[in-house]
């Protein structure tokens, strides 16, 4: 049964909340596709996007695009999630300007596998990196020795 809402509330023009969950044959769409400025739907766009596919500021789904971004995969300026490609990226597979995750790809990164120009590892701790990843605040429990280059 699909759902759909939109709040009579607007900021330029664009309704504050709206969902769309479902399919809705009267608008001839397979997916809901919900957009406001708090969008909850199978496909999401919003400054605050929650969704199977979500775009926004902040977006959390399945697949996110955003600023800051949280899912499986994660793609933003700031990405968590499963497989994550940002200028920060946390996850099982992190790529970016810093990167943390079980593989990290970055310039910065720090993690299982780490590869990249300054790296926070099991076998190799750069002081690059860890005075880098130390002023982001994640801090010393990942590291098991003292920094060496």
């Amino acid at each position: 049964m699909p759902l759909r809402y939109k709040s009579s509330a607007t900021f330029l023009e664009v309704p504050l909340i709206a969902i769309a969950v479902g399919p809705d044959s009267a608008n001839n769409e397979v997916r809901g596709h919900a957009r406001g400025v708090i969008a909850l739907g199978d496909i999401a766009t919003g400054v605050v996007a929650v969704g199977g596919v979500a775009r926004g500021l902040v977006a959390i789904g399945g697949v996110a695009l955003g600023g800051v971004a949280l899912g499986g995969l994660g793609l933003g300026l700031v990405a968590f999630g499963g497989l994550t490609l940002g200028y920060l990226a946390l996850g099982g597979l992190a790529v970016g300007y810093a990167a943390i995750g079980g593989l990290a790809i970055g310039h910065y990164a720090m993690g299982g596998a780490a590869l990249g120009k300054y790296v926070v590892g099991p076998s190799r701790q750069d002081r690059e990196a860890v005075e880098f990843f130390s002023n982001l605040g994640i801090v010393k429990f990942f590291l098991p020795m003292s920094p060496s280059r």
